[in-house]
């Protein structure tokens, strides 16, 4: 036996020389793959420099020392690239998106909180993003609720006071049901939105958020809010 069975870490060998080397390598895969953290799973060309222990997600159709390797997990280890075969189910925090994904046999699937043998997949996100509020009789989202997503809730918070001529609160909810989110809220620094949908909201186009003013005008101001969802990912072409 020359690695270990799940994380296929190096062994050193009877007599080996130099066992530094491998012993170093184990260290940095175990390192990576233990509470697993890609930067990364959509880069196709590797960091001209990089720390020791950082990892990748390799995609289809990478290049130079990941060519070959999509669907491993590059671990830059003693100057250069080793890579992992990860297994169905195992998780990642990846960086630069801030969410958890799944690995299904042969890519990550962000968001995903369980997986059928088919490829079938339950997508459980938040989408947080910071929205300023433009001045009139209501401000509209430029981040939108997607097609196909089951909404539990909204949540946000109030970055930089809402202001405007008159204005005692704001509402919180979607064109045709502007308050479904919330209403009478507090337009000060720090107040929290925590809306829940009264009963299952699915929604079948891309939906922007409306704040609208109560007693007057909006002038400005900032909020960070953040959609709750759930959507549904079907079976695998075969």
């Amino acid at each position: 036996m020359s690695e270990t069975r799940q994380f296929k870490l190096p062994l050193v060998q009877a007599a080996q020389a130099q066992k530094h080397v491998t012993v170093n390598e184990a260290l940095a895969r175990l390192d990576a793959a233990a509470q697993l953290r890609l930067v990364a799973i959509s880069e196709t060309v590797p960091p001209v420099t990089a720390e020791d222990g950082i990892a990748y997600g390799v995609p289809v159709g990478a290049v130079n020392a990941w060519d070959g390797h999509a669907g491993e997990v590059a671990v830059f280890a003693n100057g250069g690239w080793v890579f992992l075969t990860p297994s169905v189910g195992w998780k990642a925090w990846i960086e630069g998106a801030g969410a958890f994904a799944l690995f299904d046999g042969s890519a990550w699937r962000q968001d995903a909180v369980c997986l059928s043998v088919g490829g079938a997949a339950t997508i459980h996100k938040v989408t947080e993003f910071d929205h300023v509020v433009a001045a009139g009789a209501s401000s509209v989202s430029s981040v939108d609720i997607l097609s196909g997503e089951q909404v539990i809730g909204i949540t946000g918070r109030v970055l930089s006071t809402i202001s405007g001529t008159g204005l005692t609160g704001w509402e919180l909810g979607v064109s045709g049901a502007g308050n479904r989110y919330g209403s009478g809220l507090n337009p000060s620094v720090n107040a929290w939105v925590r809306g829940l949908s009264g009963t299952p909201v699915t929604y079948w186009s891309d939906t922007p958020l409306v704040l609208t003013p109560v007693g007057g005008d909006f002038i400005g101001g900032e909020v960070r809010l953040a959609i709750h969802s759930i959507a549904l990912e079907y079976p695998a072409a075969v």
